[in-house]
Formats: structure tokens, sequence, C-alpha cells
């Protein structure tokens, strides 16, 4: 009976230390996602300052 109860202790702590990772990746992956978003907003910004930059000089 004592091992049972070790054993369900133990993985109920793994069950813990897993739900946790993923939690944590979870929200390293939403920081991601606006870190990309962010990039992309300023590099469109970019991609058109530098279109009207040639399309002036060209014409």
């Amino acid at each position: 009976m004592t091992w049972a109860i070790v054993f369900l202790v133990l993985a109920t702590a793994g069950l813990v230390v897993i739900g946790v990772a993923s939690v944590r990746v979870f929200v390293a992956v939403r920081g991601l996602g606006r870190e990309i978003q962010r990039t992309r907003d300023l590099l469109e910004v970019k991609q058109s300052t530098l279109k009207s930059t040639i399309q002036h000089r060209e014409g």
C-alpha cells in the first residue's frame, strides 16, 4: 500500500512538472508570435518606403 501511495505522489508530481513546462512553452510561443508580428509590421513600413524611394528615382 505504501508503494502505491509513493507511486501516485510521484506520478502527480511528474504531471505537475509537465504542466508547468507546457504553460511556459505556450507563453514563449505567444511572445514569439508577437515579436514576429512586430517585425513583419516594421518590415512592411520599410518596404513601402523603399518602394516609394525607388519609384521616385525612376520616374
